[in-house]
C-alpha cells in the first residue's frame, strides 16, 4: 500500500508521517518512510538546489523538472521495488506537491504537469493521500515559531502559498483517494483520523482481493 502526506510547509505533515510509520511497524507491517524531493544520493543532491536560497535565480520550469528527476529516481530506486515486495510505504510528498506548487503556485500548465507526474511516477498511483490543511496565516506563524530563516521554496510569499493550497483542495475534490484533515487540531487527534482511515482502507482493499 502506498500513502502520502501532503500539505503545505509547516503544516505538521511530516510529523504525521513519522507518528504513522511507527503505528504502522509497531503492528508488525514492514514499512518505508521516504521524503520526496530526496530518498536516494541521486534525489538529496538534487533537494539540495532545489532549496537552497542561492537557487534564487531558478526557472519555474527548471524547478518543475528537478522535482520530477529526482521522483523518478526515488520510484526507480525505491519506492517501486518496496511495493513490489509489499512493504507499505509511506511518502512525505509525491507528485500531488508538484501539481499544487508547480501548477497552482507557480501558474505552470497543470495538464502538462500531471503528464510529467505520470511520466515520473512510472505508473504508481498513491492509495491514500492526506492532506492536512492549514491557513497561510497559520504557516507564517509556524515559521516564525520554529526558525528564523526561510528556505528558498518557504520564500515565496503569502500569495503563492494561497494559491498552491487552493490547488490542494482541488485535487482533494477531483481525487478519491485525497483526504482532507483540519491541521490545526491537535497532534494526536489528526494521527487517530489517518489511522483510522488507513485501517478503513486497507480492510476494503482485502476483501476486494479475496473475491
Amino acid at each position: 500500500m502506498f500513502i502520502t502526506f501532503e500539505g503545505l510547509d509547516f503544516s505538521g505533515k511530516s510529523t504525521q508521517a513519522k507518528l504513522f510509520v511507527e503505528r504502522v511497524r509497531s503492528e508488525g507491517y514492514p514499512v518505508l518512510l521516504e521524503r520526496d524531493p530526496g530518498g536516494t544520493a541521486i534525489g538529496e543532491t538534487i533537494r539540495r538546489v532545489l532549496l537552497d536560497p542561492s537557487s534564487s535565480g531558478m526557472a519555474e520550469v527548471t524547478e518543475l523538472l528537478l522535482f520530477s528527476a529526482s521522483r523518478a529516481q526515488l520510484v526507480h530506486e525505491v519506492i517501486g521495488p518496496a511495493l513490489r515486495k509489499g512493504t507499505v510505504v509511506v511518502c512525505d510528498r509525491f507528485y500531488d506537491s508538484t501539481t499544487a506548487y508547480q501548477g497552482w503556485g507557480r501558474g505552470l500548465p497543470v495538464e502538462e504537469i500531471k503528464t510529467i507526474n505520470r511520466v515520473a511516477a512510472q505508473g504508481f498511483v498513491p492509495d491514500l493521500s492526506l492532506f492536512f490543511d492549514i491557513p497561510v496565516e497559520e504557516l507564517h506563524r509556524r515559521m516564525k515559531q520554529q526558525r528564523s530563516s526561510a528556505d528558498r521554496m518557504e520564500s515565496s510569499g503569502s500569495e503563492f502559498y494561497e494559491k498552491v493550497r487552493k490547488g490542494y483542495l482541488k485535487l482533494a475534490e477531483e481525487e478519491p483517494r485525497f483526504m482532507v484533515l483540519d491541521g490545526m487540531k491537535p497532534v494526536e487527534e489528526l494521527h487517530a483520523i489517518a489511522w483510522e482511515r488507513f485501517q478503513a482502507l486497507r480492510l476494503s482493499t482485502s476483501k476486494t482481493r479475496k473475491v
